[in-house]
């Protein structure tokens, strides 16, 4: 679904064109007024660091125990929702989130109390971003006019809103967005190809996947989007090139190193 990052609140997009909206179509459609880039940027891993939930995890369990934990809390987290995928159930990832946690505590053979957990979960509301997001959010910013910038991600409404909200360093810059976009209420996850086209929807897309970007540092969602007709720019900030051999046909649009790079080559694109 779609929110907007001013409130929590779900709005469905307005679907009757306006006197102000057809002009604008006839305009696009005679080429007197070029459309806009959507670019929709994946949450976390690729704009907010997960790694630096170990900082809180180290006031429990030290600090070499609590990088790897947090390495494995990421792990499951994602393995959980393609086996939930698989099996054509759900659970939010708020809670997929929580239970990755005590299997990655439990992994270390080690024990993890409701109470801690709630504090551990508190710190998706405080992850840093990764360091050259303040001059990707610069580039979206000079280039308003011609860029329409989304966040695309697996979490709920209400998660993500307070990741983005409440980051020291994303939130301030969180209108940069037009709005974010979950894949909560369908009840699967990326990548799922029903999640991209959800996107390319919420976007006004439909039928123009092509003209639809996705940013991320996931390898299984840049093949999801590229299966689903989108354009994909994977971040490779450990520079190992692209390694994924699930389908060698469904390759990233073009790699990039970070994602103020990945932004002024599609501006380029």
């Amino acid at each position: 679904m779609l929110y907007t990052l001013s409130r929590v609140k779900y709005e469905k997009p307005e679907r009757r064109e306006t006197y102000s909206q057809k002009i604008v179509t006839k305009l696009l459609d005679t080429g007197l007024m070029a459309a806009k880039t959507v670019i929709a940027f994946d949450l976390y891993g690729t704009l907010l660091s997960t790694e630096s939930i170990a900082h809180e995890l180290a006031k429990l369990y030290g600090e070499d125990k609590a990088k790897s934990i947090a390495a494995l809390w990421r792990r499951y987290q994602l393995e959980y929702t393609w086996r939930i995928n698989s099996m054509g159930e759900y659970k939010s990832f708020s809670e997929i989130t929580r239970n990755a946690l005590g299997h990655a505590v439990a992994e270390h053979r080690l024990t993890i109390s409701a109470k801690d957990t709630d504090t551990a979960m508190r710190s998706y509301d405080a992850l840093q971003v990764f360091p050259e997001i303040p001059s990707a959010l610069k580039l979206l910013e000079e280039h308003s006019d011609t860029v329409e910038a989304y966040i695309f991600s697996n979490g709920t409404g209400e998660m993500v809103l307070n990741s983005v909200k409440t980051s020291p360093d994303l939130g301030p810059h969180a209108m940069r967005f037009k709005a974010l976009i979950s894949v909560h209420k369908l009840g699967f996850f990326k990548p799922d190809k029903r999640a991209y086209s959800h996107l390319v929807e919420e976007v006004g897309k439909q039928g123009e996947e092509g003209d639809v970007w996705l940013v991320s540092a996931n390898p299984f969602d840049i093949v999801g989007a590229r299966a689903s007709g989108l354009k994909a720019a994977f971040i490779d900030r450990a520079g190992k090139g692209w390694i994924d051999r699930l389908d060698e046909k469904r390759v990233p649009s073009f790699i990039a190193p970070g994602v103020d790079e990945a932004v002024k080559s599609i501006l380029k694109y």
